[in-house]
Order: structure tokens, then sequence, then C-alpha cells
């Protein structure tokens, strides 16, 4: 099994490394009732999706 010659600097590391960081996650504005919400979602406030009620939320 073939073994590395020589160690990786921390620079070649860092560089590989650039893409491992999380991406913000997107968010959209719920048309019913304006409060953010991720898109192609049922909105966790009201309920509703593609303009219509999808789920029932308890009222506090």
């Amino acid at each position: 099994m073939p073994n590395p010659k020589r160690r990786h600097s921390k620079t070649r590391t860092a560089k590989r490394r650039t893409h491992d960081a999380l991406k913000a996650v997107g968010l959209s504005e719920c048309p019913h009732c304006h409060e953010p919400k991720r898109p192609h979602r049922v909105c966790a406030n009201c309920g509703y999706y593609r303009g219509r009620q999808a789920r029932a939320v308890d009222e506090e």
C-alpha cells in the first residue's frame, strides 16, 4: 500500500478545506403571513403552502 513520502503543508491542507464551510440557509418571505421561511416548505408560522392551508397550526 502506498504511503506519502512528504507531509502536506498547512497551506495545501487549508486550500483543500476551503469548500468545507457550511452555507447560510436561504430564506424567503411567506406571502400569507410575511414571516421568513425556507423555500419550498410549509410555513411554520401559518401552515400555508402555495396559497392554501397545508397544515393545521395551533393559535396561541
